[in-house]
């Protein structure tokens, strides 16, 4: 009878819980594009026996996340011995978070009280291959949406001479030497404005929520922004979504065709953006870097970066993600400029803004001109006529967010 019994409570809650399971999904709350890491990009010393605190700004809240690390690109293994996450000290407690606007925060302390140690198939400490990625597993931690987070990552003994590494973090690492134990005054450490080895951060949902990703160039990495105030066109649009995922997949110097820094749109668009799990939404804002670079074919190149263009779209649109072409902003005034760099822009443009090829438009290039010279961008919103500074980033945001907003 007891047998019985258990048995039929068991079944009742497997039949209750099952439909909730089988709702949860993964969402991106933060991401970054991986890339090759150049000597001027790695920490004066190597990372060997030593521990990195870098700070990112999330978008979704969660309480269940996972972590991806990544050694894509090292030329060797990485051995970490640890990694924790925790908030910064200076973090503002309560259920929401006001962004910093005035005070540069202190990314090197933490509050020791919410640190929580991650595991990887159920171990802390781990040996990441060459060329692998891994995820963390599931663990618990009460995140808020638009936080800052400080994750920390200890090394072991081996770390390749070039790291998977993003180069444009925007915000400052402290490399601290030693076992970078939670209360170790990190502020000693060598700083470096890069994030090394971290790529991806998830919460479990148990609901849909709009997952963004934007693919892009320097602008959308945040060159012009505010080292570790979290500015960057991204940011704000986030900030004003609130509750929807934005991944920022830009990279400095990037191109779509070919060239640049880093892996071109084209072949890195598979693993940036359609390993994403669950992206209902993608921003492409690239092409600038394309048209500077070009050295002549002029016409050729037009042609290309929209036949890219539309490649991108045809993928995005075979996993169900609707996709919103941004249009290329203004660069008189800049060595990007010329006669015919103008006129591939424009017409690149015009692609962009006729319908049928795009689900959607944001008009960046409308937003941000001077109206008493289209060619070049407001003087309030630029300090070098290419990229955007804070004021113009939160325009761009506000305005992307009017774009996609429910």
């Amino acid at each position: 009878m007891i047998n019985k019994l258990f048995f039929s409570i068991v079944t009742l809650l497997l039949l209750v819980t099952t439909p909730l399971l089988a709702d949860q999904r993964w969402e991106g709350t933060w991401a970054t594009a991986p890339e090759f890491t150049g000597p001027s990009d790695m920490p004066k010393a190597s990372l060997s026996n030593r521990a990195a605190r870098q700070i990112i700004h999330v978008s979704m809240g969660g309480t269940t996340l996972r972590m991806q690390l990544s050694n894509h690109f090292g030329n060797g293994p990485v051995d970490i011995t640890a990694v924790y996450v925790a908030d910064p000290a200076d973090t503002p407690q309560g259920k929401t978070v006001k962004r910093e606007t005035n005070i540069l925060p202190c990314n090197a302390r933490i509050n020791t009280k919410t640190v929580r140690y991650l595991t990887f198939n159920h171990r802390r400490s781990l040996t990441l291959d060459a060329g692998r990625d891994i995820y963390s597993d599931p663990f618990s931690y009460q995140l808020r949406p638009g936080q800052r987070l400080a994750v920390t990552v200890v090394y072991g003994k081996r770390t390749p001479e070039h790291a998977t590494s993003h180069r444009g973090s925007r915000t400052t690492t402290y490399i601290l030497a030693g076992k970078g134990a939670p209360k170790a005054d990190f502020s000693q450490g060598e700083k470096a404005d890069h994030w090394y080895n971290i790529t991806r951060l998830e919460v479990l949902s148990n609901t849909p929520h709009e997952v963004i990703a934007v693919l892009g160039n320097s602008i959308t990495d945040g060159r012009g922004s505010t080292t570790n105030l979290q500015n960057r066109w991204t940011d704000f649009f986030s900030d004003a979504l609130n509750g929807v995922g934005v991944l920022n997949l830009g990279i400095g110097g990037n191109c779509v065709v070919r060239g640049g820094l880093s892996e071109p749109a084209l072949k890195r668009f598979d693993r940036d953006i359609l390993s994403q799990p669950n992206v209902s939404k993608l921003i492409i804002f690239e092409g600038t870097n394309d048209i500077g670079c070009c050295g002549g074919n002029y016409e050729k190149m037009t042609q290309e970066i929209i036949n890219a263009y539309q490649t991108l779209i045809d993928k995005a649109h075979a996993k169900g993600i609707k996709v919103y072409g941004a249009t290329i902003t203004p660069t008189k005034g800049n060595g990007w400029y010329s006669f015919f760099h103008e006129a591939m822009r424009q017409t690149v443009n015009e692609w962009i803004r006729k319908p049928g090829h795009f689900d959607g438009l944001i008009d960046f290039d409308a937003l941000v001109r001077d109206p008493a010279d289209p060619q070049r961008l407001l003087p309030a919103f630029s300090d070098d006529w290419l990229h955007l500074n804070p004021k113009g980033y939160e325009a761009m945001g506000q305005y992307a967010a009017k774009m996609l907003g429910n």
